[in-house]
């Protein structure tokens, strides 16, 4: 997380929906077919909006929310994202600033928000200096999305004190299996000091109304900055027997875990994938990254049988490009990697800020990432849906958003996109930049309060895609 605008809110709609664009193909993105039953909702304004997370109900399928920052924000559908609106209560009032968010349904319907929340950060990039008081937390709403308990709930707090952590990138995972450990919430993040970089880990087993104390599951600290070096980026996903499977990254590798005893003790991390740093500039970005994600499909089986897929993109064939690789042994051995995006290799143009999901009904994975094939510039930006029906082996590649947009000149994104799916019905949430490329003026730019840093002006908005797959298309069923 980092360059939030402390003082915008999307205060007075906060009930109501900015914008629904129709389904039409423009000609710039005529080398893609469109998603079927293509739908594109504009959530908010422009502001400093950025890094969505979004979740299906398993329970209630038309139930769904996206949460984004900055502050901690949810907006929710009843109706399968035929309708959007926004949810009150979710930011919390004694902290100045609330964001990388993540968002899921445990398995009584519950939706649980996961953000942290800070006061005052270090320096840029050496996040653990000067730090203040800082937390992971969580809202739950009981009713599906659409109303948020008053209070936050403490996963992880770090009082004013002189050399306090600062904990970052925390992300929530639910059990929704039949297993042993069904029910349990997991939250993973990377835990900043002055002298390293650790992954720990906070389980609930009460429906996140408690949580354990955080422990590391790394063997070996990374290093303490946030330009590579560090362990970052934890994602993970729960088999059919509950078995916890986690990924992050570790340098210039994606390292690996499992617990089988509901989060309490992990097994040894491995290095799986040699994917290159994991930061990497991207034309007219503040930053990128190419943190990776896991899934599992629910169908598999247990953990010696278990289909896990990892997405990740990295600079190997010199523009950025997104891979995926599969294991059919619950991570014992992995495949080599499949390149994602279907445009020529080489052909400069980067693919970057994707996101996994394994549908648990069907078996499809789907994958949203940023795109510039159809700009030999490599700086306009179309929003791209894969999709593989054959367990990860190839890839169609999908237009989902409607026309590009151009980042002002070293903008902010945010680290995160999202995307879930049920039933071939797929969901995809993703930042856009509003403003007009241009060098940012000095009354556009202005000192964050919270870091000191400089930031570009609130002209980021999110929005939130539906493709539907159900009709008229194969899925491994």
């Amino acid at each position: 997380m980092k360059n939030l605008s402390l003082f915008y809110r999307l205060g007075g709609t906060a009930a109501a929906v900015l914008l629904v664009t129709t389904p039409t193909l423009s000609q710039t993105q005529a080398a893609l077919p469109r998603a079927p039953h293509a739908k594109v909702t504009t959530l908010t304004e422009p502001g400093s909006f950025s890094e969505p997370s979004v979740a299906v109900n398993p329970v209630n399928p038309k139930q769904v929310v996206v949460a984004y920052q900055n502050q901690a924000s949810i907006a929710y559908t009843t109706d399968a994202g035929e309708h959007w609106q926004h949810a009150a209560n979710t930011a919390p009032k004694e902290f100045k600033v609330s964001g990388d968010v993540s968002v899921t349904y445990d398995n009584q319907g519950h939706a649980v928000l996961c953000f942290i929340a800070f006061n005052k950060l270090g320096t840029s990039n050496y996040w653990g200096h000067a730090t203040k008081t800082n937390a992971v937390l969580i809202h739950r709403s009981l009713d599906g999305g659409k109303t948020w308990e008053l209070a936050p709930i403490p996963v992880s707090l770090q009082p004013q004190q002189p050399g306090i952590p600062f904990e970052d990138k925390p992300y929530i995972v639910a059990d929704t299996s039949h297993g042993k450990f069904a029910g349990n919430l997991y939250i993973a993040w990377t835990r900043w000091s002055l002298v390293d970089s650790r992954m720990v880990l906070s389980r609930s087993t009460d429906d996140g109304k408690t949580w354990s104390t955080p422990k590391e599951i790394d063997q070996t600290p990374g290093l303490p900055r946030d330009d590579n070096g560090a362990l970052e980026g934890f994602d993970g996903a729960v088999g059919a027997d509950s078995t916890l499977y986690a990924v992050w990254a570790a340098g210039n590798y994606i390292q690996f875990t499992t617990s089988r005893d509901g989060g309490k003790t992990f097994a040894k991390v491995k290095n799986i994938i040699r994917s290159g740093p994991t930061m990497f500039a991207v034309q007219d970005f503040d930053r990128a990254n190419g943190f990776p994600q896991i899934a599992v499909d629910a169908r598999s089986g247990d953990h010696n049988h278990a289909h896990l897929y990892v997405t990740w993109s990295d600079t190997r064939n010199g523009d950025i490009d997104v891979f995926c690789a599969r294991s059919l042994d619950g991570g014992k051995k992995w495949s080599a990697p499949v390149r994602v995006n279907s445009d020529s290799i080489h052909d400069g143009a980067d693919q970057f800020f994707q996101w996994l999901t394994v549908d648990p009904v069907t078996g499809a994975v789907s994958i949203l990432f940023y795109d510039r094939r159809l700009d030999p510039e490599n700086e306009k930006t179309l929003v791209t849906l894969a999709r593989s029906t054959d367990g990860g082996q190839t890839f169609q590649n999908y237009a989902w958003s409607e026309k590009p947009f151009v980042a002002a000149e070293q903008d902010f994104m945010g680290d995160y996109s999202g995307i879930a799916s049920f039933n071939d019905r797929v969901y995809g949430a993703w930042a856009e930049d509003t403003m007009p490329k241009k060098k940012a003026s000095g009354d556009e730019k202005k000192p964050s309060a919270a870091t000191g840093e400089d930031h570009s002006t609130d002209d980021t908005i999110v929005r939130v895609g539906v493709a539907d797959f159900s009709v008229g298309m194969s899925s491994n069923r």
